[in-house]
């Protein structure tokens, strides 16, 4: 470990033993662009009415079962390993959240997104979006089949490396009310020198972004399973980043 990782650490550390089971933190120090992005207003309410009039609309016909295939969108195999992530979304009581629009983005298993804004060298891949989409059904339970992703470099120390992950997005009722969350693997351990996770200070809030692995949904020769569950409301509920609102 640098020098540099290392007084990030302690520093992660120290906040931590400051905050026991606190919230997430916005304005967290060893996540540097927090002190330029962390919200310094009181919310404002949103006309979810005049929203509407500006967003984009989707109905269930709109979102195809290919959708939620990250493998086979270009028409050939991508590289890497082949995952399937699969969970419940359910609310603060247990309950299923039907028809839920889940939406996801990752890096191909390089680390590298499908975005000119990423220009880390790393191979792309032509195969591979990076992105897919379902409703759940009726019990409340989702499913992609995809390719783990690979971790990645950032700019914010010395060695500064993403762990693997897969950005959810969830839409509630209309597009007024998304919320964004992230899932991680088990047994990375990048997780504890990435300053995005650790600005959790609660290890039970982080635990719940992490996925199981689950060896019933795994396929022989094919593909490992992991199962994500993501509770929207109450004191066991996944921690969604916060709106800018």
């Amino acid at each position: 470990m640098t020098t540099s990782q290392q007084e990030i650490s302690d520093e992660i550390a120290k906040i931590q033993a400051d905050s026991p089971g606190g919230a997430p933190l916005l304005d967290f120090a060893p996540y540097r662009s927090t002190t330029l992005r962390h919200p310094t207003k009181e919310p404002r309410h949103v006309d979810p009415e005049g929203a509407e009039l500006l967003a984009p609309v989707f109905g269930h016909s709109d979102v195809a079962a290919v959708e939620a295939d990250l493998t086979v969108q270009r028409g050939g195999e991508p590289i890497g390993e082949r995952i399937r992530v699969h969970g419940r979304v359910l609310d603060g009581d247990g309950r299923p959240v039907r028809r839920q629009l889940v939406e996801i983005w990752q890096a191909n298993a390089a680390g590298r997104y499908s975005h000119q804004g990423d220009q880390h060298p790393a191979p792309l891949d032509p195969n591979f979006t990076g992105v897919g989409r379902c409703l759940t059904d009726d019990d409340g339970w989702y499913s992609f089949t995809s390719i783990k992703p690979g971790p990645y470099p950032w700019r914010n120390h010395h060695n500064a490396w993403r762990p693997a992950h897969i950005h959810f997005s969830l839409f509630g009722t209309d597009f007024t009310q998304r919320l964004i969350t992230q899932m991680y693997f088990p047994g990375d351990q990048l997780l504890a020198l990435d300053p995005i996770a650790q600005s959790i200070t609660d290890p039970a809030a982080l635990a719940r972004l992490i996925a199981s692995y689950d060896h019933s949904r795994s396929e022989h020769e094919w593909l490992l399973g992991y199962r994500w569950d993501i509770v929207l409301t109450g004191s066991h509920a996944t921690y969604l980043e916060p709106s800018d609102d």
